[in-house]
Parts: C-alpha cells; structure tokens; sequence
C-alpha cells in the first residue's frame, strides 16, 4: 500500500516504483483488501457471461481491464479530478459466481453489493455481461428506493423473455422498472440504435416515461449540452445509478464485445457523458459486457479502465484541482 502523508487515503502505484507491465494487476494498480470496510468507493469485479445471447467471453472482462488499467494515472487532466486524493479506494476483488448457474449467480451478486453498502463504501462494478446489473440495483434500492438511470447502450434492454427466460442480459431494465427499482421519468438510454424486430422496439422505455436517445442523435456532436439537460432533469438530490455499456461505443473503437452494432458512440463522446455526471448524486456505477476474446489489441479494456477512472472523477466530493 502506498499512502501520502496528507491524507492517508490509498494511492495507485506509481510506474516510477515498479514498470507498469511489472507486479500485481489490480484496479488501478490500487491495494487488494477483502471486503469493504473502511472504504469509500469499492472496486469489483464480475465476471459472467452466463447470461449473454451472442458472443461469449465477458466472464474474463475484469481480469483484462485489471491488466489494462496499469495504465491510467491517477490525474485528469483534462478535468483535474484526483479522485484518489478524495476517497479510500481499494480492488475487493471478485463476486463469487457459480457459472452453471446464473440465478444463483444474481443472489451471490446481490448479496456482496449489500455488504459493500453495509461498510459505507459505494460500488463501482465490472463484469462481465449486462445482467449483473439488475441484482446492483435491486441491493442500492433497498436503501435508497427508486433511483434515476443514467444508461448507455446499443441496445434498450427492455425484453420481457429471452428463450422463455426472464432474467438475462437483454431483460434488466425491464425487471428494474417492474420493480420499482429505477424512477421510469429519470431513466436515460443512450447510443440506442441498429436493427430491431419491431419498429417500436424502443418504445416499452418511453412509455414507462422515459427518455430514449437513439445514436443517430448524437452523430457529430457533443454530448455536453446533453449531460446538462440530463443533470437539470434529474437534480442534484436524487440518488442516480450510472451502467456503462461497452457496446454503446463504436465497434471501432471497442470491438472486444459480446454483441457489437455499428454507427454507435464515440471514445470522445463516451467520456463526456461519464463527465456530464458530476454534480449529480451518484450512488454507484458499472461497466460492463467487455469480452477479451474478441478484443486483439487490448484497446477495449484499456478504454474501459479509463472510463471506470472518469467514474471515478465523477463521484460526489471528488477534488478538482482548479
């Protein structure tokens, strides 16, 4: 563990202390603790990919984007957030999942993020496929009640069934908003598009009163002055969950996923929503559907490491150096 001497909170571990492609892989290069106590943000992966309809491989997400975030520092410059001068943060490691299967693999996930919210600590998870989304939320709602969505996607999520089965990767908002969990009029779905089966495919979330923002809105534009129309909507108060998507970016520029569509979003315009955050009241955050397999380079979990940092950056509290 590597502290400073001003605030005692926990530090990445510097590429002058040990080479980057050096030592123990963790989030950020952050210390490796048990649980969460005494924590502020804790780190977690998931890795499953039981519930994904297309192409496998989600399950190692958090393991690659653990070797990939070696590369993020803990400044930004261009916001000049220093999250880690602002919270204790630490990698809690991994959910224990059962890979055979995915229901009691919803409970196990559960369960940990209710322990993370006993010890104070808020969760930023990794996975693994979309479908963990759904045992998070129904673990912040139990304390927080419904909660504004802030959701960025190719795909809306809102199937009722997929192969008769209720829970999985495309039926999470769904399921959130039956619940009760997620408030229909403060839920935002972003980078939607590609083929459907219906042209009203995305219209089971508009009528559940909330706000659909297809791609093919944001081409060649900043998402800024949107994330400000979100934030005025939503209000500083309300408790608000944040779910990354990494197919709501371009295959371009993240091909490592499990059900890829062309003419989505941008790296650039994926930061600017994940910025357009601050000021709101964030109580968790995921990433998700990250498929090594399929990504060669290593750009995909690199790109996600560095939006999990700028989730980071987004948190309530988090310094800004100007």
């Amino acid at each position: 563990m590597t502290e400073t001497p001003e605030n005692h909170f926990n530090q990445p571990l510097s590429g002058n202390q040990m080479p980057r492609f050096a030592g123990q892989a963790s989030f950020f290069r952050l210390p490796i603790q048990q649980d969460a106590e005494g924590l502020d943000v804790a780190l977690l992966g998931m890795p499953v990919d039981t519930g994904t309809s297309n192409r496998g491989g989600a399950r190692f997400g958090p393991r690659q984007i653990r070797t990939e975030s070696v590369l993020v520092r803990p400044y930004g410059m261009a916001t000049q957030a220093a999250p880690f001068d602002s919270f204790q943060v630490a990698d809690i490691g991994d959910v224990a999942v059962n890979p055979y299967n995915l229901l009691k693999t919803i409970d196990s996930i559960e369960t940990t993020i209710d322990k993370v919210l006993s010890a104070g600590a808020k969760p930023i998870s990794v996975g693994g496929d979309h479908t963990c989304t759904l045992p998070i939320l129904r673990s912040l709602a139990k304390l927080y009640g419904p909660m504004a969505l802030i959701h960025v996607d190719a795909h809306a999520d809102i199937n009722d069934e997929m192969f008769g089965e209720k829970i999985a990767h495309g039926t999470v908002f769904r399921r959130a908003l039956e619940e009760g969990l997620v408030e229909g009029s403060k839920m935002f779905q972003i980078g939607l598009r590609a083929t459907g089966y219906a042209a009203d495919d995305f219209e089971w979330s508009r009528q559940q009163g909330a706000t659909v923002i297809p791609a093919e809105d944001c081409w060649y534009q900043s998402l800024a002055p949107t994330m400000d129309k979100i934030r005025d909507i939503i209000g500083p108060d309300m408790p608000t969950y944040f779910t990354f998507d990494i197919d709501g970016l371009d295959p371009s520029v993240a091909p490592g996923t499990g059900t890829p569509e062309p003419g989505g979003l941008t790296a650039s315009q994926g930061l600017e929503i994940i910025r357009g955050c601050f000021g709101l009241r964030l109580v968790g955050c995921d990433l998700m559907e990250v498929s090594p397999p399929y990504d060669n380079s290593g750009n995909t979990s690199l790109l996600a490491a560095n939006l999990l940092f700028e989730m980071l950056c987004s948190l309530p509290g988090c310094i800004r150096r100007r």
